[in-house]
């Protein structure tokens, strides 16, 4: 399972480090043209935009492993211990559930705008909507991977890049 989580998040990262340097490039690429030729490329705009779309969506997953999401956690630092992890289980069962309804609803959009296009690159809407089911499926996953030490002893992951516990300290 831990070889399954590596490779995982080594995935999940490389995909948001590609998407990035593709969308600077062709932002920067783009203004450089601007301000050279008078002249730009007419689907960067909206390419980055959708860029942008994804990134957040697939993002959101090692954020929250990482326990980078903005949190307010006096409550469950003013209850004993059992009332913190009883209060970081309801936590934990809403998020699952919010991000249960992010799949669904991402899933409802994809259908519901399979057949209107976007305006410059002519694609379906639905693949630019799908970031928001593959995004929530994706919080699934990460969330369970750390979601024992989360409620337990709201421990989030830590690596070489990143450690909310140390930086929490700060």
């Amino acid at each position: 399972m831990q070889a399954f989580e590596r490779v995982f998040l080594a995935v999940n990262r490389w995909v948001l480090i590609l998407l990035l340097a593709a969308m600077s490039v062709i932002v920067f690429t783009n203004v450089v043209l601007r301000y050279t030729t008078s002249e730009s490329i007419e689907w960067a705009e909206e390419v980055s935009r959708h860029m942008m779309i994804w990134l957040t969506f697939l993002g959101a997953g090692p954020v929250l492993r990482y326990g980078g999401h903005i949190a307010v956690e006096n409550l469950q630092d003013a209850l004993p211990r059992a009332g913190g992890i009883a209060l970081r289980a309801v936590v934990a069962a809403l998020l699952m559930a919010f991000f249960g309804f992010m799949v669904w609803y991402g899933w409802l959009y994809m259908q519901r705008t399979m057949f209107q296009m976007t305006a410059v690159t002519q694609i379906p809407f639905a693949y630019i909507y799908s970031a928001m089911a593959i995004g929530g499926v994706l919080l699934i996953v990460h969330f369970l991977f750390v979601i024992k030490g989360y409620v337990l002893r709201r421990e989030f992951a830590s690596d070489a890049h990143f450690d909310a516990n140390a930086s929490a300290s700060l």
